[in-house]
């Protein structure tokens, strides 16, 4: 079963804000799960989710899947049946630099989801992406191995697990 132990991103950096990376807040919740953390693992895709697909479908037990898209508002690369998939395979939690679809019905899915807002065009499927390799945005790097605390409050990134 995927962690669910208490923490607030707040508490976190009162306790280790010297080892901390802090993300700017610009994401919305959106899944059933407001409060989520694990050890990164990446995708780096532009419109196309066929590599989020894949990871989803791997045990994804304490991690967080960390989503470039390159806030690019064409087309949702998180719906419904890959958040249903990464609940089943015990991921953490989503967050996706980018959009999503089926926000209704991702709000009721056991699952801590983050992104830029939605939208209900799909992406195109042609298996472009890479996987956990480090990607950057909002200023901040994400790199696989690394373990991401994310809640109401804000995101954090520790190079090292904090609870």
């Amino acid at each position: 079963m995927r962690n669910n132990k208490n923490f607030k991103t707040a508490d976190l950096c009162d306790d280790h804000s010297d080892n901390l990376i802090i993300l700017d807040q610009n994401f919305k919740s959106y899944g059933k799960t407001n409060s989520f953390y694990g050890e990164i693992q990446t995708v780096k895709c532009l419109n196309d989710n066929s590599k989020v697909r894949e990871l989803v479908n791997k045990d994804g037990l304490n991690k967080v899947l960390v989503v470039d898209g390159a806030a690019s508002k064409d087309c949702a690369l998180l719906g419904d049946m890959l958040a249903e998939a990464a609940s089943k395979n015990n991921w953490s939690g989503i967050i996706v630099n980018g959009c999503i679809r089926d926000s209704d019905v991702i709000a009721n899915i056991d699952l801590g989801v983050f992104a830029l807002t939605t939208i209900p065009v799909k992406s195109v499927k042609k298996n472009i992406g890479e996987i956990n390799v480090e990607v950057k945005f909002m200023g901040v790097n994400f790199k696989p191995g690394d373990y991401i605390y994310a809640d109401m409050d804000g995101i954090i990134i520790s190079k090292t697990e904090l609870i």
